[in-house]
């Protein structure tokens, strides 16, 4: 059985993501030496967990599934879709360059999600994936027969 879902919006996906970055920051600011490593393992793997959320989308509300199936984001499907936000987390330690880079990248996915017409950015893209509203599978919620 195919389910249809709500493709999330734009700000929603932002605020998430804030919400994932915050997350990434403070294990990477908080423990110096093994804080670097595991936000960056929760950056490529944050997508596959509690089924296809992140903490932040968990607590948006959103979820990422394959653009396939509507199956929840693997591990794998995860890597892949947030691979090309890891190039940017290599470098942003370094001044300047680091900030400029992960803003160009951030740009880049941006202007492809905006462009869009499933609402899909170059890691979405890769990992044939895309981003929704929980709770909008198209199930109704009417109690009238």
């Amino acid at each position: 059985m195919s389910q249809e879902f709500k493709r999330a919006p734009l700000l929603l996906r932002t605020i998430a993501k804030i919400l994932d970055v915050i997350i990434i920051a403070a294990a990477a600011e908080i423990v110096p030496k093994a804080g670097f490593f595991a936000g960056l393992a929760y950056l490529l793997i944050g997508d596959g967990l509690f089924e296809g959320r992140s903490l932040g989308k968990k607590l948006i509300g959103l979820r990422v599934v394959s653009a396939d199936t509507n199956t929840p984001c693997t591990f794998r499907d995860s890597i892949l879709r947030n691979s090309t936000l890891a190039i940017g987390f290599f470098f942003y330690k370094v001044p300047w360059f680091g900030w400029i880079f992960i803003a160009l990248i951030s740009i880049f996915e941006l202007i492809i999600l905006i462009g869009s017409r499933d609402g899909m950015r170059f890691g979405d893209e890769i990992a044939k994936t895309k981003v929704v509203t929980v709770g909008s599978a198209g199930v109704s919620t009417d109690t009238e027969h």
